[in-house]
């Protein structure tokens, strides 16, 4: 009988610890934030942004609609993403201080959709929450 328990809490205990470290895997893998290494100072809160319930509410399925390449002909391609990539990798030049073009293309990306599918926020306070 006391064996039975044993392996009963066992395998319970087992069970937990693989939700556990399940749970904290998952919570790992999610971007939880808009962030972007090229930022060292802040002028507005940094966005929050769950990616994975953000893509799935927007029924976005394709990684290369928000994480874009263009050819050498300046056209989209279709076999590539840039999602190891941060957005300043491209779209901020090497050696520059000012940070002015980055911010529109972070803006124009995300509002330009946005306003697209008519959802979503567009207005400042809306993604930079306080």
């Amino acid at each position: 009988m006391k064996q039975h328990s044993l392996k009963i809490s066992l395998i319970i205990t087992l069970i937990m610890m693989l939700m556990a470290a399940y749970s904290a895997h998952s919570q790992e893998e999610d971007v939880k934030t808009v962030e972007d290494d090229a930022f060292t100072e802040q002028m507005r809160p940094i966005v929050p942004f769950l990616h994975d319930e953000h893509n799935e509410i927007a029924e976005i399925a394709e990684c290369g609609v928000c994480h874009h390449v263009y050819d050498d002909n300046g056209l989209l391609s279709e076999d590539e993403t840039s999602e190891e990539s941060q957005c300043s990798e491209c779209h901020l030049p090497a050696k520059s201080k000012d940070k002015t073009e980055l911010i529109k293309y972070y803006h124009n990306q995300c509002k330009n959709c946005h306003l697209q599918r008519n959802a979503g926020p567009i207005m400042c306070a809306e993604c930079h929450v306080k």
